[in-house]
């Protein structure tokens, strides 16, 4: 049997919420998760969505890169 380890290099994550303070949380949580990986946080972006029914939805998507 072969083990292999290889270093992520980069990774893509998408977030979601109805309030800009649990998605900020969210976001927040996995930074420090992938700080313990060595990622770092390459880009983010955000975007405002109102339902239907007139509630805020809130989306994020953040890349995360190695550390160099």
């Amino acid at each position: 049997m072969e083990f292999k380890l290889d270093i992520i290099q980069d990774k893509v994550e998408l977030f979601e919420a109805y309030d800009i303070k649990t998605l900020e949380k969210k976001i927040n949580e996995h930074i420090e998760h992938n700080k313990a990986i060595l990622l770092e946080v390459h880009s983010a972006s955000h975007q405002v969505h109102v339902t239907d029914e007139g509630k805020t939805y809130f989306t994020a998507l953040v890349h995360f890169k190695v550390k160099k």
